[in-house]
């Protein structure tokens, strides 16, 4: 779908040195749209840039038909969509691409590393409204960090989140690995078949988190993040390597299209080339 979205509220997260910014939007594609899609929003109505941007649906109000974006400033392309004003419109294709999956049964886990975040908190909302457990790992810089990538929208949709910061200034320190590790240690979280994980994050711990949750039998999804052209499966600017895990035969996949959600267990990843 395109559409015309107008802006509703546009504001920075937090301390503004982290450059978060939340952005939400009235249109009809709020009605379609599902946890981990993506839409593709055009930030200039010139030639430079000429590409539009690809970004994660942070959250849906099919009554409101509003959808929210959250985005770190980072390039010329954020740059000018965080001048989009209250009351104006920006041009939107989407929703797009293969979201998450929600899990019919058992408990879900999400991982997110840094602003990997973003796309999670849909799917969140959506499992506590089937009363499927879920609960948050997230990983991050530091305590401000967590207050400008939306820690307060977690807290207030009632979601357990557990923190690990590089820093140690709140939760846990180090990795997010290395928490889910300790608490899983205590508490058995992510044993078995009937857990469903969903992350979100660097590749490197995305690889990390599907190895470690898919050796205890856990189904595992990953949300794919490449530069992406025309976000419709055209240009071929976004390809991933996937691997059958029957008969181990290579291909390639579309993040835009076939993605940006797949399954861990048939990502190849970078290193694994």
């Amino acid at each position: 779908m395109l559409d015309k979205a107008q802006v509703v509220s546009h504001q920075i997260m937090g301390d503004p040195r982290y450059k978060i910014m939340k952005l939400v939007l009235r249109t009809d594609i709020a009605r379609e749209g599902q946890p981990g899609q993506f839409i593709h929003v055009q930030v200039s109505t010139g030639l430079d840039p000429l590409l539009r941007r690809p970004i994660s649906i942070a959250d849906i109000d099919r009554e409101a038909r509003e959808l929210t974006l959250l985005y770190r400033i980072k390039g010329k392309g954020t740059e000018l969509l965080a001048q989009a004003r209250v009351g104006e419109s920006l041009s939107l294709m989407g929703p797009l691409g293969h979201g998450f999956t929600l899990p019919e049964q058992g408990a879900l886990i999400l991982v997110a590393g840094g602003i990997g975040v973003f796309p999670l908190l849909p799917l969140a909302k959506a499992a506590r409204k089937r009363n499927i457990p879920v609960r948050l790992y997230w990983g991050g810089e530091d305590e401000g960090f967590f207050a400008g990538a939306g820690l307060g929208l977690w807290q207030d949709a009632g979601v357990p989140v557990f923190l690990s910061s590089m820093d140690g200034s709140v939760g846990a320190k180090g990795n997010v690995l290395d928490l889910i590790r300790k608490d899983s240690a205590g508490s058995g979280t992510g044993q078995g078949s009937e857990t469903s994980v969903a992350a979100c994050g660097p590749q490197v711990m995305m690889k990390a988190v599907s190895e470690y949750f898919l050796h205890s039998g856990a189904a595992v999804e990953v949300s794919l993040e490449e530069r992406m052209g025309c976000a419709v499966g055209a240009c071929l600017g976004c390809v991933c390597t996937l691997k059958d895990e029957i008969s181990g035969r290579i291909r390639r996949g579309k993040v835009c299209q076939d993605g940006p959600v797949f399954q861990g267990k048939e990502v190849l990843w970078d290193d694994e080339q």
